[in-house]
């Protein structure tokens, strides 16, 4: 099959113009090696290649030997390899040599050699819907950055652009939970759906019982870790705390302590199979206070439904949990397209009860505030949340959204008249 176009083909161009190497993480199977192969002059698989590893053992600096950019594709299997890569940065002073890729982070004691001015760091996710050909990308967040459209009596600020529009989305729930239980995964593009729940069992299960020990000093009892996936996926898109997870997987049987869990979780963020969603920080002008959990979510909704076996029909027939599931396959797209714009995503919560799903900032302080509602129903309920959280933005110390947006599984995209632009997923890009 041919590589399909990322959004991180450009990213890892413009690091290497800029840096001596590029530290390319993600999760397993997102696409990291075949993204770099695209750009990459030589490359070197550590994990397979037994000529690389006996080269490790032998004469390291033999593995930094080729055309550049050269990738070395799984590194942290040595992660000597990184000072390496520091000083032979350092000797040639020259920018694009090498891509580094990676499906775990660097431990401590790499980050103590933290590689800074020899290193650019790239984030790599699943593929998003635009990516794998179902968004129509009729809507960018750039456009809605620009607050397209005339917003003229409402509260934000007037927009610049065209207006936000779209042909009508026939999407139908089954469509959807499809396009939820395939992911983002590269490998599974053109297979069928029996290939998909299958995938991301065994990806979960792997994780438990292999990945997850070899990231850590100590062997975990891979047991333990699934029951804390399975908690994990229940509780997605909420901002469950480590003792409520780790209460969930003790049930009645005891033995299961919250520093466990908290070790276990840093395991699974150092794989990057989770990826919780921190908290914004805003200047608010009422009393309330702002809450500082981060949402839980899996670097892709599909491992949730891979943990709980779930296929179409377990997932159709509770519509509240899939909504949470549409939720977290929402907030994997908008990572992908903010990254693209230098931003990032969060959520926002305080102690008067006003929750937002999603708050995309860029690096500027841009930023514009995105409720998930799987039903276009929900869109006048959404609009006034939105609204009322507006209101609250001291905009004296935070300036106010470039735009207010409710992000649907279907319908079309168009500015109500209250200014709060509906767009449903299968039209948004970056």
């Amino acid at each position: 099959m041919s590589y399909q176009k990322r959004f991180a083909d450009v990213e890892i161009q413009q690091r290497l113009a800029i840096a001596g190497a590029v530290l390319v993480t993600g999760p397993k199977a997102c696409g990291k090696t075949e993204t770099a192969l695209q750009v990459a002059k030589s490359s070197v698989r550590l994990d397979t290649d037994p000529q690389a590893r006996l080269a490790m053992q032998v004469e390291p600096t033999r593995i930094l030997t080729g055309d550049t950019p050269r990738l070395l594709d799984e590194w942290q299997e040595f992660p000597d390899i990184w000072n390496l890569v520091r000083h032979e940065v350092d000797a040639r002073r020259q920018d694009g040599l090498f891509i580094l890729t990676g499906s775990a982070n660097p431990d401590e004691t790499t980050r103590r050699h933290s590689g800074a001015g020899r290193f650019s760091v790239m984030r790599m996710r699943p593929m998003s819907l635009f990516e794998n050909g179902w968004s129509t990308g009729e809507v960018s967040l750039a456009k809605l950055f620009e607050n397209a459209g005339d917003n003229a009596g409402t509260d934000t600020a007037a927009g610049t652009g065209t207006a936000i529009t779209s042909a009508e989305v026939p999407a139908d729930l089954d469509t959807l939970a499809e396009k939820v239980l395939f992911g983002g995964w590269p490998g599974l593009l053109g297979k069928n759906l029996a290939r998909a729940l299958e995938f991301s069992r065994d990806y979960a299960a792997l994780t438990a019982e292999v990945d997850i020990s070899r990231v850590s000093e100590k062997r975990r009892d891979p047991d333990k870790v699934f029951r804390l996936m399975q908690s994990l996926a229940r509780n997605v898109s909420t901002e469950a705390t480590v003792a409520t997870l780790a209460a969930d997987v003790r049930g009645g049987t005891g033995g299961f302590k919250d520093e466990t869990a908290a070790d276990y979780l840093d395991a699974l963020n150092r794989l990057m199979f989770v990826e919780d969603l921190p908290a914004w920080n805003a200047h608010i002008r009422s009393g309330a206070t702002l809450r500082q959990m981060p949402k839980r979510h899996f670097a892709d909704p599909s491992l949730a439904c891979g943990i709980l076996r779930l296929n179409k029909e377990k997932l159709l027939a509770d519509l509240e949990y899939f909504g949470l599931l549409f939720e977290s396959l929402v907030i994997r797209d908008l990572r992908v397209y903010a990254q693209t714009l230098r931003g990032s995503v969060r959520h926002y919560r305080d102690s008067a009860g006003t929750e937002v799903d999603a708050i995309v900032e860029r690096d500027d302080g841009a930023w514009l505030a995105v409720e998930v509602k799987l039903g276009i129903s929900a869109a006048d309920a959404a609009a006034a949340n939105l609204r009322k959280f507006e209101a609250n933005i001291n905009t004296a110390k935070t300036p106010p959204p470039r735009a207010l947006v409710i992000i649907t599984a279907n319908g079309f995209a168009h500015r109500r008249p209250d200014g709060v632009f509906v767009v449903p997923i299968a039209t948004l890009t970056a």
